[in-house]
Formats: C-alpha cells, structure tokens, sequence
C-alpha cells in the first residue's frame, strides 16, 4: 500500500490490485489501535492495477492504472455525516463486504485513455501565475497536462470542437478516435487537446468551414487554443 496523507481525517490508498480505497485515520470508527486496524469506509467500484495517484482536495483523487487509463474519483456526498449517524451499521458492512468492499462507492467523475504508461502524477501550477494541473509523466518520458476549465463556454467550446475534428482530422489507420480513448472504459468529461491541437494542421478550406461551425474565425481558434497553452505555462 502507499498512504497519500492529506491533511484530514482520511487516508487515500492505492493498492497494486484494488485501485483506490478511502480509510478514517480518526473519529468513532477510525483507527483502532487494539486491533490495530484501520477500517475502509469508501472504495472504487472497478479493481484497477494503481501506477500513480494524487489527492486532488478533501474529497477527490485522481490515478493512473497499468492499462494506460487516467481516472479521477470522489466521495459521495454527506458520506462523514452518514457515517458518524450510525458508525456501527456501516462497520458491520464492512466486515462482512458489503458489495464485496467498502460501505459508500467511489463516484468516477472521469476517465480517460491516454495511450501510454502513466508513472507519477502531481497536482501543481508551472508558474506563480497560472491556474493548477494535473501534471504526469510516462514510461516512454513524455511530459503533460490536465487542465481543468472554468467556464461553461470554454467547455462547450472545445466539446463541439472536439467533435468536429473527430469528423475531419481522421488518423492514416482510420481508427476511430472517441474508440481509442475509450479502449478499457467509455471516455469520460475529458477533452483531447491533443486533438484539438490537429486544427492548425488543417487545410485553410477545412479550417474556415471548422470555424464557421463554432462562430469564429480561423484566426480566433488559433488563439483560443494559444491562450489555453499559456495558462498552463
């Protein structure tokens, strides 16, 4: 097991097999130092093989598994006031495996394939002045970065742009794009900037009929996609 402390009342671990599980360091029914145990109050729902994992607040963590797939998972809603009500219920589910693991399930808020063996993950800014990511690297040695949005209009933005060029920027193979990111589970609230960024590769024609979907110009995709690069660096 590796322990990511986050300051709290609750421990995130990662196993090899059983991908991330939630355990209380403290409160009524957290560790015991007679049994020298500590009880498991939350889990993930799919067993994955766990390569990397960060603690993204209070109540979410993100992970890598071998299979290449990027996951970020939270707790449910209420679960501390739930289980401070009646801790002696949701510690006998425990100890006969309730839904063969923890008493509450991990909500799996996204998923995403990203095609390469993801080794370390770190929730950091690059500069003083630009927004936190989730930075990771791989076995091969290539660096990247998850960049959460903070409008609703960026999202829908990039979503439809997304889209499109799943449309127009085919790969030589042909294979299908939302496929591959979906190889070991359906890709989830994420946006592939990689491809996003095939848009310059476009011819002039294609690139202006892109735009005209979206309401801008060639000129402002290519700058949108400019000022999203420089808030991460």
């Amino acid at each position: 097991f590796f322990f990511n402390d986050t300051a709290t009342t609750e421990i995130y671990t990662e196993q090899i097999v059983g991908s991330v599980r939630c355990v209380q360091e403290t409160g009524t029914w957290g560790y015991k130092s007679k049994d020298n145990q500590l009880f498991e109050f939350a889990d993930d729902v799919l067993p994955r093989w766990i390569t990397a994992a960060c603690v993204l607040d209070y109540w979410t963590v993100c992970g890598a598994d071998k299979f290449e797939n990027v996951f970020i998972c939270r707790l449910p809603k209420n679960v501390d006031e739930d289980i401070d009500e009646d801790p002696l219920s949701y510690k006998f589910k425990w100890e006969t495996g309730y839904l063969n693991g923890a008493a509450f399930k991990m909500e799996q808020i996204c998923n995403f394939y990203t095609g390469d063996l993801i080794t370390c993950l770190l929730k950091t800014s690059l500069v003083s002045t630009s927004q936190e990511v989730i930075l990771y690297g791989t076995s091969s040695g290539s660096i990247g970065a998850f960049y959460p949005f903070e409008t609703r209009e960026d999202i829908d933005f990039f979503l439809h742009m997304e889209m499109y060029l799943r449309i127009e920027a085919l790969p030589l193979c042909g294979r299908d794009h939302m496929g591959y990111r979906s190889s070991y589970g359906p890709v989830k609230n994420v946006i592939d900037g990689d491809l996003c960024e095939q848009f310059s590769r476009l011819d002039y024609g294609k690139q202006k009929v892109l735009s005209e979907e979206l309401d801008r110009t060639p000129a402002e995709v290519l700058k949108k996609l400019e000022d999203i690069r420089n808030r991460i660096l």
